[in-house]
C-alpha cells in the first residue's frame, strides 16, 4: 500500500470508452496524455469529445457512421488503414461537420487555432462536401489518409499555417484532391503558409489533383498527379500580397485528361489536358518535374484553351500577370498543344530565353508556345 503523503504517487483510473477500458492516470495539474481506443460500432466523436489536449485516439477497423468534429489541440485521431472508414450518417445533423457537408473537420478560431492536430491512417469517403475540411489550423499533419468520392474537395484547408500533407490519396473527388487557400469564399491577398508542405501523395481522378490558391511560402513535391482533368493550379488574383514565392519540383504530372465543364462562376473555362498552371502568380519556382501526355485535342470549342505541359496563362483579374516565375530542368514531352506555354503577356521576345517577365530554361521538350524554348 503506498505511504500517505507520497505526492510523487500517481493513482491508476480506468477511462471507459464505450465498452473500451483504457488505463490513464487521475486528474492532476499535468495529466499525462490518454490513448483512446474505438471499435467497430462505437462512437469516434465520443472519443473525440472525451479526449484532452495530447490524447492520442485510435479508431479500429470499421465503418463509422457519422462526420467527426475536432476542436481540441495537439489530437492525434489515427485508425488502421484503409479499413478504418469514416462515411456519412444517415441524417447528416450530428455536429456542425455533419451540417455543413463534411467528413472530418478540424476547426479554430481567430484567437484559438486548432494547433498540431495529426489525422491520419484512415478513410474519409462519400461526404456531400469535404472528405477532410481544416480551418484556422497551425501545423495541421494529414498523412496516409484516403479522401474518395466526396461532393468536392478530398482534403482541403483555408486560412491556415504550417500544414503538412504527406502520403496522402486522394480520388475521385468532385473538385480537388488537395485544395489550400488563404479563403474559400473570400477576397485578400496571398496568406504566407510558413512553409506548409505537400508530399508523397497520389491525387487521381479529380477534377483537378492539386489547387494552391491565394498562397505563398509552401513546397509542393514528389507527388504522383495523374487521370484528372487538371493536375496542379497555382491560382492567385489582384490582392496583395500576390500568390506565388513557392516551389513545384520533383512531381509526376501525367495524363490528366478527364473533360471536366466549369461553372460559371468558376471564373475559368473548361478544363482537360492541363499539366501545371500559373495564373497570377509571381515567383514560382517550377523545378524538376516530369510533366508527361496532358493533352486536349479535341476542335474548339471542346478543347480547353489552359491545355499544355506546363502553362503560364492569363488571370481572369484586370491587371495580373504572372511575374518572376521560373520554369527549369523539366521534363515535358507529349503534351498538346503544347509542352510548355505562357499564354499571359503580349510583349515576349520570341528570341530569348523566356517571356518578357518569366523564365524557361534547362527544360526537356518538343514544341513550346512561342517557339525557342525547347
Amino acid at each position: 500500500m503506498p505511504p500517505r503523503g507520497a505526492s510523487a504517487v500517481v493513482a491508476a483510473t480506468t477511462v471507459v470508452l464505450g465498452l473500451v477500458p483504457v488505463l490513464a492516470t487521475a486528474p492532476a495539474a499535468h495529466a499525462a496524455p490518454q490513448r483512446l481506443v474505438v471499435r467497430a460500432g462505437e462512437s469516434i466523436q465520443a472519443a473525440v469529445n472525451r479526449a484532452a489536449p495530447g490524447d492520442d485516439i485510435y479508431v479500429e477497423p470499421g465503418v463509422y457512421r457519422g462526420s467527426v468534429q475536432i476542436t481540441v489541440p495537439r489530437l492525434t485521431l489515427r485508425g488502421a488503414g484503409p479499413g478504418t472508414v469514416i462515411a456519412p450518417s444517415a441524417a447528416g445533423t450530428e455536429n456542425a461537420c455533419a451540417r455543413a457537408g463534411h467528413g472530418l473537420c478540424v476547426t479554430g478560431t481567430a484567437d484559438h487555432k486548432a494547433n498540431n492536430v495529426r489525422l491520419g491512417y484512415l478513410t474519409v469517403a462519400g461526404f456531400k462536401k469535404n472528405g477532410v475540411n481544416a480551418t484556422l489550423a497551425d501545423r495541421i499533419e494529414v498523412r496516409s489518409l484516403i479522401a474518395r468520392d466526396n461532393g468536392q474537395q478530398g482534403i482541403s484547408l483555408e486560412q491556415s499555417v504550417r500544414g503538412r500533407f504527406i502520403g496522402n490519396e486522394s480520388q475521385n473527388n468532385g473538385e480537388s484532391g488537395i485544395f489550400i487557400a488563404n479563403y474559400v469564399n473570400a477576397e485578400g491577398g496571398a496568406l504566407d503558409t510558413d512553409g506548409a508542405v505537400v508530399r508523397a501523395n497520389r491525387l487521381v481522378g479529380n477534377r483537378i489533383g492539386l489547387v494552391l490558391r491565394r498562397l505563398r511560402n509552401l513546397v509542393v513535391e514528389n507527388n504522383r498527379i495523374t487521370d484528372n482533368c487538371g493536375g496542379v493550379f497555382v491560382v492567385g488574383d489582384e490582392g496583395r500580397p500576390q500568390a506565388g514565392d513557392l516551389t513545384v519540383r520533383r512531381n509526376l504530372v501525367a495524363e490528366n485528361n478527364h473533360y471536366c465543364v466549369s461553372p460559371s462562376n468558376h471564373g475559368l473555362p473548361n478544363i482537360q489536358g492541363v499539366g501545371i498552371l500559373l495564373t497570377g502568380a509571381a515567383d514560382v519556382l517550377v523545378e524538376g518535374n516530369s510533366v508527361l501526355g496532358n493533352a486536349s485535342t479535341g476542335p474548339t470549342p471542346k478543347a480547353s484553351p489552359m491545355a499544355g505541359g506546363i502553362v503560364l496563362y492569363a488571370s481572369n483579374a484586370p491587371g495580373t500577370h504572372n511575374t518572376g516565375n521560373t520554369i527549369r530542368n523539366n521534363l515535358a514531352l507529349g503534351n498538346a498543344p503544347a509542352d510548355l506555354a505562357d499564354r499571359d503577356v503580349a510583349d515576349r521576345d520570341p528570341g530569348s530565353s523566356g517571356s518578357a517577365v518569366n523564365t524557361f530554361t534547362g527544360n526537356r521538350c518538343h514544341i513550346s508556345e512561342p517557339t525557342g524554348w525547347c
